[in-house]
């Protein structure tokens, strides 16, 4: 069949859905922290940070939510996602700015070392969300003392670098969906393979004769209005196989 409806918790083993929940939780702490009523007076800055982090991994979770009926729709939501983040890096490239804070070199001994953080591989039951949790609670433990460090050099440039980590992630990822794309097709092409199983089904159920042009099951069709003997045996692949039977032959 084209298309499966299940149950779609696929995101919770995503590298990126769990980096991207452990800088949301980060950017809202930060945020409520640093800023105050003297940095950000309308708390517009504060209210657009949040969305932003909140709208990355809102929208990694919908999009993947989509992947069984609409490629198309998950890589959209997946570039949201993208968009997202990266209005959230460029919030923190302002800040570093405003602070002369100079961000770390891909070459420094800091830059790598909070890079190569690693992530542990999720092992999932059938107790998805506790499991799910818990995992993030573990991995979010990794970074607490660089995201919570008392210098704001060091934050700042922990934000830069996850942001950039997640983008890098997601543009993977999307690479990835687009080839599965160009093999299997979306969800047009699912729906097509649906009807054309369901009249496959339908016809060997009732007794449909084979085409004579390539052998596969016929269908019933009606000719145009006026026409006399308006209905005939018409092949299922049609409009790739033009072969008819007349009825009753």
């Amino acid at each position: 069949m084209g298309i499966l409806i299940t149950s779609v918790k696929s995101y919770y083993t995503l590298d990126v859905w769990v980096l991207a929940q452990i800088l949301q939780l980060y950017n809202q702490k930060f945020s409520m922290q640093f800023l105050n009523e003297k940095i950000d007076p309308c708390h517009r800055l504060l209210d657009q940070m949040l969305m932003a982090a909140r709208s990355g991994t809102a929208n990694i979770v919908e999009g993947k939510s989509r992947h069984q009926t609409s490629i198309e729709t998950e890589l959209r939501l997946l570039d949201v996602a993208r968009g997202s983040i990266a209005e959230l890096q460029q919030d923190y490239f302002t800040l570093a700015l405003d602070h002369y804070i100079e961000p770390w070199s891909k070459h420094s001994e800091a830059h790598k070392a909070f890079r190569a953080i690693p992530l542990d591989a999720p092992a999932y039951t059938d107790d998805w969300m506790r499991e799910a949790y818990l995992h993030v609670q573990r991995q979010r433990e990794k970074f607490r003392t660089w995201f919570e460090h008392p210098e704001l050099a060091v934050r700042i440039n922990c934000f830069l670098i996850m942001t950039e980590r997640i983008l890098l992630m997601l543009e993977k990822l999307m690479g990835s969906l687009l080839e599965e794309f160009r093999q299997k097709g979306g969800f047009t092409e699912g729906m097509s393979q649906e009807r054309v199983a369901a009249r496959q089904q339908q016809a060997a159920a009732t007794g449909a004769p084979a085409c004579p042009g390539c052998g596969k099951p016929m269908v019933l069709r009606y000719r145009k209005k006026g026409a006399v003997n308006n209905q005939f045996w018409g092949c299922l692949d049609y409009p790739k196989c033009q072969g008819t039977r007349p009825i009753g032959q």
